[in-house]
């Protein structure tokens, strides 16, 4: 190796070097200013001076009295309510968005392209556009205010299936030669599903399961619309919420800040021990569809 190549490849590690060095350096200031509301909020949680919002962040004395302040209140009703309705969102959602990413993948029928087109094109207008109406119908069944979770459930499962693009994706880079395989020895498509499919699918279902369990827990906007003026109905994010109202904020924002380190806990767990999965899901689901 002559000279000069010798020094363009120390000048092209130099430069690999100091890139890298940069690139970590942005990657930890970002990550710090996106941690710093969560440190702040786990801060004011153990805060037991005061009960309102305060100038300081760090408390003058420390203590775990709002953690026990908040199992006195609705806030174990709460967190039921949308523990129930996220898992059973998560179970419906995973096995119906399955059945049809399966379907649209393995299967050719008329009208199939069509679907696709329809459903994806229907999925880009915002859940928003329907709230009134189904409101409207939710309340002529029942299902709102102190039966509104049984609403959350079937409104977050009904549209399932327009959700499968990611899964089709992920079960497209599967060969068809597994399933033609499994039919010469007699195996009915369900089973096909069931006993290979999903087996070789386990990031693709964890993905699922994970998102379909997201959305109701940290759903807002929609609980709040028929869960209001009773409290039997909520969910934690609409009755945290209506903890900071200008009549409840000086005794219980900082049990809103404790029950907001609960609420964030067992999602956060479910990430770090199941994030390689979710990130194969996503990079697998994209690569065909």
């Amino acid at each position: 190796m002559s000279e000069a190549t010798a020094k363009r490849h120390m000048g092209l590690r130099a430069s690999r070097a100091v890139s890298n060095t940069l690139i970590h350096v942005l990657l930890i200031v970002i990550s710090i200013i996106w941690l710093i509301p969560f440190v702040c909020i786990v801060l004011q949680s153990f805060r037991v001076e005061n009960t309102g919002p305060v100038g300081y962040i760090i408390p003058h004395q420390w203590g775990t009295g709002n953690y026990t302040r908040l199992f006195q209140t609705d806030f174990p009703r709460w967190y039921t309510n949308t523990f129930i309705a996220a898992l059973a969102t998560a179970v419906l959602q995973t096995v119906i968005v399955l059945c049809m990413s399966y379907t649209l993948s393995r299967f050719r029928f008329k009208m199939r392209q069509p679907l696709m087109r329809f459903m994806l094109i229907l999925g880009m207008f915002p859940g928003m556009l329907s709230m009134i109406i189904l409101y409207r119908v939710l309340k002529d069944l029942g299902l709102t205010q102190a039966n509104a979770v049984p609403g959350l459930i079937l409104v977050y499962v009904a549209s399932s299936g327009m959700g499968y693009y990611v899964s089709k994706g992920f079960f497209d880079t599967i060969p068809m030669s597994l399933d033609e395989a499994a039919r010469v020895d007699g195996a009915t498509r369900a089973k096909i599903l069931y006993k290979i499919i999903l087996p070789l699918s386990k990031p693709i279902v964890i993905y699922t399961i994970l998102t379909a369990f997201m959305g109701p827990w940290g759903d807002y906007v929609f609980a709040r619309y028929i869960a209001f003026g009773t409290s039997a109905g909520k969910n934690v994010a609409v009755g945290l919420y209506d903890w900071l109202n200008k009549d409840q904020i000086s005794n219980c924002y900082t049990m809103f800040c404790a029950g907001g380190v609960l609420v964030a806990l067992p999602v956060t767990i479910l990430f770090l021990f199941l994030q390689k999965y979710y990130v194969e899901g996503v990079t697998g689901g994209a690569v065909k569809g």
